[in-house]
């Protein structure tokens, strides 16, 4: 082995829920580090959320990451001159990482006030399956699926 392996950096977790996952979730909604406005958002988000729906904020959460978490994606790979879209099965981290950044996009293009509103918003539909995270994740399953003729090619 000629190079050395990376390590993954560990995320602490965050100081109101001591989830490392809410942790993640403020971090990619961090721009320009103002983490204390992100943490702001993203609480708030999660207060809006839980009385909307009358249940716990975090869980609610919870849930719309699990629904939006893909379970398989396509990957292009070259053939001999041509480009086939090869489903591949998602790594557990990855899948996490694409359904957070998957709730905030389609939470950003929310026609709401403030962006905790619209990740509010985001998270309750997600959370009862359906927004457009979760569309999202059912056009990458689809996808997946209609290429299935050429999962022969993955190595």
């Amino acid at each position: 082995m000629r190079k050395k392996r990376s390590t993954r950096r560990i995320i602490s977790p965050d100081p109101k829920f001591n989830d490392v996952l809410v942790s993640k979730f403020i971090n990619s909604v961090l721009r320009r580090g103002k983490k204390h406005l992100a943490r702001r958002i993203v609480y708030d988000a999660l207060d809006i959320a839980e009385q909307r729906s009358k249940t716990n904020g975090l869980e609610i959460f919870k849930k719309a990451v699990e629904n939006v978490r893909p379970l398989l994606e396509i990957r292009a790979r070259r053939v001999g001159g041509a480009t086939y879209q090869i489903p591949t099965e998602v790594r557990p981290d990855r899948s996490i990482a694409l359904a957070i950044r998957w709730l905030i996009n389609y939470a950003s293009e929310r026609k709401d006030k403030s962006m905790s509103l619209k990740l509010a918003a985001e998270f309750v539909a997600a959370s009862g399956n359906e927004g457009n995270a979760v569309k999202k994740k059912e056009d990458t399953h689809k996808m997946a699926e209609a290429n299935k003729a050429f999962a022969h090619f993955k190595f």
